[in-house]
């Protein structure tokens, strides 16, 4: 029995279980939506609610508020992880750090550019190709485990962030029919405390938070995607800590001193002991990093319970061809573009710009591993179906544009897994 749970804690331990209950979620909607509840599927999701600050009012659907307020937390564990990278890891040069957002542009502006050359008349489309579902891309990773090399998360999280940072632009700026302009102020102060708070060494994560909900909340009042806020408040969050290490080891040694010179045949712990275990807690608080206790707090509850949950309610795909058809050169766009402008764009620019000196390839990464990432990032899926919302107004087109992106996701993931696993054997 002590054995058999042994093992099942190094199975949840394991990043491949959140892979599997993404994959588990998506399969899921996909049955349910398609299956005689799937109404009831619909109007779950689509039931609204909403919230009143004062004058300010939020209300949107059940998905919406996951979409853009539980993966806000998502893209908060996301922004911690590569401003940790930036400052302290592989993303800590300009030549390294610049070579995803290359690869990033290239994988947007290439099935932007394909889409519009098969649809100059319904050009409004292009941002369908361009997103990558991070949540998805990253799954099909985790699912890989140890099979993959591992600078390739640290590789697709940078890309895929920068990658759907550039799909909240043009969401904001082209399919944004208005943007209330008198909440810019009342965020830019927020964000501007949250510095501050920064400037002077707070490290207490508290006063952070509770102001990114601000932050978050008049974001989302101007019109923005409101995930931005999560990407916004990581580059905030402090990385050095209250003591350093060699402190924290003196103060330590001195209480466990304390507390074993006050010993005595009593079995309950005196004062001194106990003053001198709070003292030790509160070592053990101001020697930790904010930002890697953050990030390590978030990732949890964002592999086992918010991307699976984003995957249910965003992943139930109607399988009806109807309006394919009618609709063929738009779906014939999007799906290329995913599937074949991701991967031109990430590996021709990052290519290009490698030997023009540009940028600098990390040397732990081959160019057939970008190659591969590049297909894993044509997983648009959710990302793209948010954006095909905002690009038609015909239910038939968008029903026939989400077939697509579901179609081109699948074979995107499906070659890039192949060439993964291809070169792991190599």
């Amino acid at each position: 029995m002590i054995k058999s749970l042994v093992t099942l804690n190094q199975f949840i331990n394991k990043e491949a279980l959140s892979g599997i209950l993404l994959f588990v979620a998506t399969v899921a909607a996909v049955i349910v939506a398609n299956s005689s509840y799937g109404q009831e599927y619909y109007e779950l999701w689509h039931m609204p609610l909403g919230i009143n600050l004062g004058d300010l009012s939020i209300s949107m659907t059940l998905t919406y508020w996951i979409d853009d307020g539980l993966m806000a937390l998502f893209f908060l564990m996301v922004g911690l992880e590569i401003k940790r990278e930036m400052l302290i890891g592989e993303l800590s040069s300009v030549s390294k750090a610049a070579f995803p957002i290359v690869a990033a542009i290239g994988g947007m502006v290439v099935p932007a550019l394909i889409y519009v050359a098969f649809n100059p008349d319904n050009a409004l489309g292009f941002g369908i190709p361009m997103a990558t579902d991070i949540a998805f891309a990253l799954g099909i990773l985790m699912l890989l485990g140890t099979r993959v090399n591992p600078a390739l998360k640290l590789f697709l999280v940078a890309l895929a962030v920068v990658d759907d940072l550039g799909a909240i632009l043009v969401v904001a700026t082209v399919y944004t029919s208005e943007i209330q302009s008198q909440y810019f102020l009342p965020a830019i102060i927020v964000y501007a405390i949250i510095w501050i708070l920064n400037k002077r060494g707070v490290t207490n994560l508290l006063p952070y938070l509770l102001l990114g909900i601000a932050l978050w909340v008049y974001i989302h009042a101007i019109g923005i995607h409101a995930t931005v806020a999560g990407v916004l408040l990581a580059f905030a969050i402090p990385i050095s800590s209250k003591i350093d290490e060699k402190e924290f080891i003196k103060d330590t040694k001195e209480n466990i001193d304390d507390f074993e010179k006050h010993i005595d045949p009593i079995p309950v712990l005196n004062h001194h002991q106990i003053d001198a275990l709070e003292n030790i807690g509160n070592s053990y608080d101001k020697v930790q990093n904010p930002l890697v206790r953050l990030e390590h707090n978030l990732h949890g509850l964002s592999a086992f319970f918010i991307m699976p949950l984003f995957a249910f309610s965003n992943a139930g795909v109607l399988i009806d061809f109807t309006h394919v058809e009618a609709n063929f050169m738009i779906v014939l766009g999007v799906v290329l573009g995913l599937v074949i402008g991701k991967p031109v764009g990430v590996l021709g620019f990052t290519y290009m710009c490698s030997k023009l000196n540009i940028v600098k390839k990390p040397d732990s990464i081959s160019w057939s591993e970008i190659l591969a990432i590049g297909f894993i990032a044509g997983i648009g899926f959710t990302m793209s179906i948010f954006i095909t919302h905002l690009a038609f107004l015909d239910e038939n087109i968008i029903a026939a544009v989400k077939l697509g992106v579901f179609a081109a996701s699948f074979i995107a993931a499906i070659i890039g897994v192949i060439l993964l696993l291809r070169v792991k054997k190599a």
